[in-house]
């Protein structure tokens, strides 16, 4: 996995042996399994993470009550090449209900060989969250943000492709 940080933006990178439509698939409808249950803004433990696959969408918690903490938008779904997600979370870890002061993040999927596939995540546009931005930054740049997704996402790719 690659690191690099910019002033406004997060950037990560991962390679993974399934062809590019499988992980797309698998990033997106298996995101529950990626998402860790502690990473939770709800009151009770989560039951599932939804990402709902489609521009126009929504990504978010389900409590095991019902409740619901809606936490990104899917602006743009294209299978299987890329998606952009709103993150409507500010520094503080609470949700953001104004679009200008979100971040996005774009996640694309590039054919690196027969069978093998760069995931290249950009978590752009993070000063747009206001003062304290840097804090959201290093916290999704950290160990326990963006990488940790990647890994699991790798290790959740790698036990599809076993399975099939």
């Amino acid at each position: 996995m690659t690191t690099t940080s910019t002033e406004t933006s997060v950037r990560r990178e991962i390679e993974v042996a399934v062809p590019v439509e499988r992980a797309f698939a698998v990033f997106t409808e298996q995101f529950d399994l990626i998402k860790p249950r502690e990473h939770n803004m709800l009151t009770v433990p989560i039951a599932e993470t939804v990402f709902e696959t489609r521009a126009g969408g929504a990504v978010y918690d389900r409590g095991e009550d019902g409740s619901v903490c809606r936490w990104a938008r899917v602006l743009t779904f294209e299978p299987p090449h890329r998606f952009v997600i709103s993150w409507d979370i500010t520094p503080r870890w609470q949700i953001e209900t104004d679009p200008d002061r979100c971040s996005e993040v774009e996640v694309r999927f590039v054919a690196v060989g027969s069978g093998r596939t760069r995931v290249e995540l950009e978590h752009r546009h993070l000063d747009r969250h206001g003062d304290g931005w840097q804090s959201g930054r290093d916290g999704v740049a950290a160990d326990q943000g963006w990488p940790l997704y990647l890994q699991r996402f790798a290790d959740v790719a790698k036990a599809k492709e076993k399975a099939n």
